[in-house]
């Protein structure tokens, strides 16, 4: 038998359960599941929009923003075309492309993890359709900066689509969030995706959603499955949507985690960059491979892409507490014995073979 999971820090899900009003919401909506719900979510979609201060027209709905994401590349995208997106990335985007028959093309991350876009826009040719930037990016927690995006935006062509993807916009403190509407209106073939499923802890319901122009998000709506949001998880995201002050304080908490996570992680020897994710970002050449073993040996489940990095998810301060105590165990040791100080800096030097 293998080692019993203790904590799972592989997702990016949120540590907390939904909130006891939220549970509430969802227990009445359940005593009337033999009701259809909306055929189209017409009423969360007028809901979401006044949140955001948009139109309702610049609203599409989906199963989790990878949903939405789906419906945009089956209304963007013939046979043939490109879908440029960094690598790494959210796993699904390469998969998705497949589905609407278009072909990814992969762009490496800059050695500091961030994604490249000077290389994104150098790969975007005349068979190209969608473009996909994550901000902050899965799995690095890397941010752009908001001059940036605007001149990354402003040199993408009109008829490419960007997928702009802020699944985990709820916890960058770093960013600076415009004007909605006048950011849309400056970028038409702009969707921004969001999710429930991160900050608002909603992940199993599946609710996501895309806000554009009018103009794209009617093409996206034109490839929503009718019937397909439940009323259950209506009634969670607009219960979520009332207790916005609850839920701040949450994703406060994960953030303070996150910062206290980076900086105990660095006094052990690992580098950690900034993360403005809900999640901590191990690269390498730090030893990740055995970091993910000895996280494996103690019960927690993390995301380790072998040989490149190792995500791991801020849980409970518990979890977290598991996830340090590991990570100063031999491996750490051994890192650190590689790191030789001169003169109030770091050398580093070869780890010593593990054979």
């Amino acid at each position: 038998m293998g080692v019993p999971v203790l904590h799972r820090l592989a997702l990016n899900e949120s540590p907390y359960p939904p909130l006891p009003s939220v549970r509430r919401a969802m227990r009445r909506a359940v005593a009337q599941a033999h009701r259809y719900p909306q055929f189209h979510p017409d009423d969360l979609t007028e809901r979401i929009a006044a949140w955001c201060r948009v139109c309702p027209g610049s609203v599409a709905v989906g199963s989790g923003s990878v949903g939405v994401a789906l419906q945009a590349l089956q209304a963007v995208v013939e046979p043939g075309d490109t879908m440029v997106h960094a690598w790494r990335t959210f796993d699904a985007y390469p998969l998705l492309a497949g589905m609407a028959g278009a072909r990814p093309v992969p762009v490496p991350l800059s050695p500091d993890g961030h994604q490249d876009l000077g290389a994104l826009l150098a790969a975007v040719d005349h068979r190209t359709r969608v473009v996909v930037v994550c901000n902050p990016h899965n799995p690095t927690g890397s941010l752009i900066a908001a001059d940036a995006l605007r001149a990354f935006l402003r040199r993408v062509p009109r008829h490419v689509t960007v997928l702009l993807d802020e699944a985990y916009v709820e916890f960058a403190r770093a960013a600076d969030p415009p004007d909605l509407p006048a950011f849309l209106g400056a970028h038409p073939n702009v969707l921004v995706l969001r999710t429930f499923s991160k900050a608002y802890g909603l992940a199993a319901l599946r609710v996501g959603y895309g806000l554009g122009t009018p103009d794209l998000v009617e093409r996206i709506r034109r490839q929503q499955l009718p019937f397909g949001i439940n009323a259950v998880a209506t009634a969670a995201v607009e219960a979520s949507l009332r207790a916005g002050g609850e839920l701040r304080r949450r994703v406060d908490t994960v953030v303070t985690e996150r910062e206290r996570l980076r900086q105990e992680l660095g006094g052990l020897g690992w580098r950690v960059g900034p993360g403005h994710a809900n999640s901590v970002w191990l690269a390498a050449p730090d030893p990740v491979d055995e970091g993910a073993a000895v996280l494996t040996e103690a019960g927690v489940l993390t995301r380790h892409y072998p040989g490149e990095g190792l995500r791991i998810t801020v849980g409970t301060r518990k979890a977290n507490d598991t996830v340090l105590t590991a990570l100063a165990g031999p491996v750490a040791r051994r890192f650190r014995q590689a790191r030789v100080p001169v003169s109030g800096c770091s050398v580093h030097t070869v780890l010593p073979s593990r054979e």
